[in-house]
């Protein structure tokens, strides 16, 4: 019975996911902060890396405007649903992660920059901790020489889960804002200190700007 509920899942998980954010996407008034950094990037055809926390992944393909995607997905179970939701939006998958696995789930991802993709990552992901970065996402960019842009996203109204990454999931007909850092770039040639510093650069910003989002509406009402 279990294995008969996985396969639902597997088959209809993903248009019941992609018809929520499209349902969503359509009803909602969304504002977007800080996104021209990126956006000249993309019309000048580079690419680059976005970073944002897991539990704000969920209309992230709303906001995404560049020729290609490829998405690092954990290679858990949960990984196969996302995997296949973010297909049915034209992305691509990249199995790993920046912890187990995170070695194939790098490679691949610098495979992709090299040919001219984009590429996003949840650096606190799979499974936390949350808002935590892992140092995985500043060695692709050290790797690739490509900087990272730091992206969250909120809403209100919205449902926070309870869930190690705290999930959100806004309310149809709500106000939603996608808030862009300033782009991180990491030393090619830079060690280990190098590394660290901006890891905790990164997961700095990452806070930063969504305690933003997350306010920004509040000084509105």
């Amino acid at each position: 019975m279990r294995k008969l509920w996985h396969r639902l899942m597997l088959l209809l998980g993903p248009w019941v996911a992609f018809s929520l954010i499209k349902f969503l996407h359509s009803t909602m008034k969304i504002e977007e902060q800080n996104g021209k950094g990126i956006r000249d990037f993309w019309s000048q055809g580079k690419n680059g890396i976005g970073a944002f926390w897991h539990g704000r992944l969920l209309m992230m393909p709303a906001v995404y405007k560049g020729r290609g995607l490829k998405v690092l997905i954990s290679r858990h179970r949960d990984g196969e649903l996302i995997g296949r939701t973010i297909k049915i939006f034209g992305f691509e998958a990249v199995r790993g992660s920046t912890t187990r696995g995170g070695a194939s789930g790098i490679k691949g991802l610098a495979k992709a920059l090299k040919g001219r993709y984009d590429v996003a990552i949840a650096p606190d992901g799979p499974r936390g901790p949350g808002c935590h970065v892992q140092s995985g996402v500043i060695q692709l960019a050290r790797i690739a020489k490509c900087p990272i842009f730091p992206l969250t996203f909120s809403a209100s109204p919205k449902i926070v889960l309870r869930t190690w990454d705290r999930f959100i999931i806004p309310f149809p007909f709500s106000r939603g804002i996608f808030v862009w850092g300033d782009p991180i770039w990491v030393d090619p040639e830079g060690d280990e200190g190098e590394v660290e510093e901006k890891t905790i650069l990164l997961e700095r910003r990452l806070r930063e700007i969504t305690t933003l989002a997350d306010s920004y509406f509040e000084k509105r009402k």
